[in-house]
């Protein structure tokens, strides 16, 4: 099993300590926000996000960081297909900027990829910067002969086996398998007479 890092927090005397918890349905707005802050408006275009269109996270893996009485940090992972073989896709991982030398980032990847290893998880792969990533286990090895639906930098799709050799052999394309999201229907407007 892979051996996790423990997250060192440097608070300042002003800090008070943040909180990591499940998410919840009351985060939407503030989640949402904190993403377009982040990543931008746009970010529904990227590669990724086809992976989690209609889909919801994986079942106990979606956190949210609170920080006096704010939410400053939110990270999600998703079941997917790499090559045929099982995994989770981590992202987005989102801090507010003031929040980030707090050690939230850093904190939530421990937290989630724990969480993942306990709930049976045996590889969990991103699209992200190798040297943030690299501190947590993530490599580019074993990632060659995968690919996503869409544009993307070859270098930046990371892997980390939760399990020894659970991505042994992965190749294809990475396909979203969570579970679908409940369509909200809206009712029928009244016609005018």
């Amino acid at each position: 099993m892979t051996a996790f890092r423990k997250t060192r927090l440097a608070l300042t005397p002003k800090a008070a300590p943040f909180a990591i918890r499940a998410e919840q349905a009351s985060d939407v707005v503030a989640r949402e926000a904190l993403l377009d802050a982040c990543f931008g408006e746009n970010r529904h275009l990227r590669t990724c996000q086809r992976l989690r269109d209609g889909r919801m996270p994986a079942e106990g893996l979606a956190f949210s960081v609170e920080h006096q009485g704010r939410l400053v940090g939110t990270l999600r992972l998703w079941h997917v297909s790499a090559g045929g073989i099982p995994a989770l896709m981590l992202g987005p991982l989102a801090v507010e900027n003031i929040s980030r030398k707090l050690g939230v980032g850093a904190a939530l990847m421990d937290h989630a990829l724990a969480a993942a290893g306990t709930r049976g998880h045996r590889a969990v792969i991103l699209l992200g910067d190798a040297p943030y990533y690299a501190r947590f286990g993530f490599v580019p090895e074993k990632m060659a002969a995968l690919s996503l639906p869409g544009p993307f930098e070859r270098d930046r799709l990371l892997g980390l086996e939760l399990v020894p050799g659970a991505l042994d052999g992965a190749s294809g394309m990475i396909v979203a398998t969570g579970a679908k999201a409940a369509t909200v229907r809206r009712a029928p407007r009244a016609r005018a007479a």
